[in-house]
Protein backbone atom coordinates (compact mmCIF):
# COMPACT_ATOMS: atom_id res chain seq x y z
CA UNK A 1 0.00 0.00 0.00
CA UNK A 2 2.58 2.42 0.60
CA UNK A 3 4.31 1.74 -2.73
CA UNK A 4 1.50 1.81 -4.99
CA UNK A 5 -1.08 3.41 -2.77
CA UNK A 6 -4.31 2.32 -0.90
CA UNK A 7 -6.17 2.22 -4.66
CA UNK A 8 -4.13 -0.57 -5.75
CA UNK A 9 -5.30 -3.01 -2.62
CA UNK A 10 -8.42 -5.51 -3.23
CA UNK A 11 -11.59 -4.96 -1.25
CA UNK A 12 -10.17 -7.69 1.38
CA UNK A 13 -7.03 -5.84 1.69
CA UNK A 14 -8.18 -2.50 2.51
CA UNK A 15 -10.42 -3.90 5.43
CA UNK A 16 -7.65 -6.51 6.55
CA UNK A 17 -6.13 -2.89 7.18
CA UNK A 18 -8.62 -1.78 9.42
CA UNK A 19 -8.98 -5.13 10.97
CA UNK A 20 -4.97 -4.61 11.72
CA UNK A 21 -3.91 -8.12 13.34
CA UNK A 22 -5.57 -11.58 13.40
CA UNK A 23 -5.93 -14.72 15.54
CA UNK A 24 -4.55 -17.90 16.42
CA UNK A 25 -6.60 -19.44 13.71
CA UNK A 26 -7.07 -16.54 11.04
CA UNK A 27 -5.13 -13.68 9.69
CA UNK A 28 -6.71 -10.25 9.01
CA UNK A 29 -7.10 -11.14 5.56
CA UNK A 30 -8.65 -14.23 6.01
CA UNK A 31 -11.33 -12.63 8.48
CA UNK A 32 -11.84 -9.65 6.15
CA UNK A 33 -12.36 -12.02 3.47
CA UNK A 34 -15.01 -13.84 5.94
CA UNK A 35 -17.13 -10.77 6.64
CA UNK A 36 -16.98 -9.62 2.91
CA UNK A 37 -18.48 -13.38 1.97
CA UNK A 38 -21.05 -12.72 4.57
CA UNK A 39 -21.72 -9.35 3.35
CA UNK A 40 -20.92 -9.43 0.25
CA UNK A 41 -19.71 -5.94 -0.20
CA UNK A 42 -18.70 -2.77 1.48
CA UNK A 43 -22.39 -1.93 1.06
CA UNK A 44 -23.56 -4.96 2.30
CA UNK A 45 -21.52 -4.09 5.62
CA UNK A 46 -22.06 -0.58 5.60
CA UNK A 47 -25.47 -0.12 7.52
CA UNK A 48 -24.71 -3.72 9.64
CA UNK A 49 -25.01 -2.93 13.25
CA UNK A 50 -21.94 -3.67 15.85
CA UNK A 51 -23.75 -6.79 16.90
CA UNK A 52 -23.71 -7.90 13.27
CA UNK A 53 -20.55 -7.76 12.98
CA UNK A 54 -19.43 -9.06 16.88
CA UNK A 55 -21.16 -12.46 15.11
CA UNK A 56 -17.87 -12.41 13.28
CA UNK A 57 -15.03 -14.95 14.67
CA UNK A 58 -12.19 -12.84 14.98
CA UNK A 59 -13.86 -9.02 15.49
CA UNK A 60 -13.71 -7.59 18.92
CA UNK A 61 -14.90 -4.10 20.00
CA UNK A 62 -11.75 -2.68 18.85
CA UNK A 63 -11.99 -3.87 15.40
CA UNK A 64 -15.79 -3.47 14.71
CA UNK A 65 -14.98 0.26 16.06
CA UNK A 66 -12.61 0.58 13.60
CA UNK A 67 -14.56 -0.70 10.89
CA UNK A 68 -17.75 1.58 12.44
CA UNK A 69 -15.27 4.97 12.30
CA UNK A 70 -14.38 4.03 8.30
CA UNK A 71 -17.85 3.89 7.33
CA UNK A 72 -18.89 6.82 9.16
CA UNK A 73 -16.04 9.04 7.50
CA UNK A 74 -17.27 7.60 4.11
CA UNK A 75 -20.81 8.86 4.99
CA UNK A 76 -19.40 12.16 6.12
CA UNK A 77 -17.29 12.52 2.73
CA UNK A 78 -20.28 11.48 0.50
CA UNK A 79 -22.77 13.32 2.18
CA UNK A 80 -20.38 16.70 1.92
CA UNK A 81 -20.02 16.17 -1.60
CA UNK A 82 -23.75 15.96 -1.71
CA UNK A 83 -24.50 19.21 -0.18
CA UNK A 84 -21.49 20.93 -2.72
CA UNK A 85 -22.74 19.43 -5.89
CA UNK A 86 -26.13 20.80 -4.62
CA UNK A 87 -25.06 24.29 -3.77
CA UNK A 88 -23.38 24.34 -7.14
CA UNK A 89 -26.49 23.43 -8.93
CA UNK A 90 -28.19 26.10 -7.01
CA UNK A 91 -26.25 28.67 -7.73
CA UNK A 92 -26.25 27.60 -11.69
CA UNK A 93 -29.42 27.49 -11.76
Amino acid sequence: MLRDGPESLSESELLAVLISSGNAEKSACMIAEDILARFQSFRGMANRSFEDLMKIKGLGPVKVARIAAAFEIARRVVRDAVARARAAEEDHG
